[in-house]
């Protein structure tokens, strides 16, 4: 799905840019985060009710090991992408902008695989 009149494609050029497809994915993550929060509230209500075995029985299932995959990465991955904006939208000089991103998307993506060796650990340690 692309937005950009056939002049600005051959130019390269456009008011957004790379922006449609940033809004998109953001759009998507959001959207595929609605169903994936399911699992995320029954995995804290079995953490904060269920013993630590049958907690870790229902996250070596696969399905449900998925499903709070595909959460952490489409969380982290949205958040990433909304700080971003915020960061384009109000930092003006451009040297801190870049770093700012930088930084954002690092610590996003270190949270990201911190969550990820945490179920992973979950998953085949129990």
């Amino acid at each position: 799905m692309d937005f950009r009149t056939p002049l600005s494609k051959v130019k390269g050029l456009g008011s957004a840019k790379s922006g449609t497809s940033h809004w998109w994915l953001q759009r998507v993550t959001a959207v595929a985060l609605v169903p994936l929060s399911y699992w995320l509230v029954i995995l804290l209500d079995m953490t904060l009710n269920a013993p630590y075995q049958e907690t870790v029985a229902w996250m070596n299932e696969p399905f449900h090991s998925v499903c709070i995959i595909a959460w952490v990465l489409a969380v982290f991955y949205h958040s990433a992408l909304g700080l971003q904006v915020v960061i384009e939208d109000y930092v003006s000089q451009e040297g801190i902008k870049i770093v700012a991103v930088w930084s954002v998307n690092l610590v996003f993506l270190l949270f990201a695989l911190a969550a990820l060796i945490a179920v992973f650990k979950i998953i085949l340690v129990g």
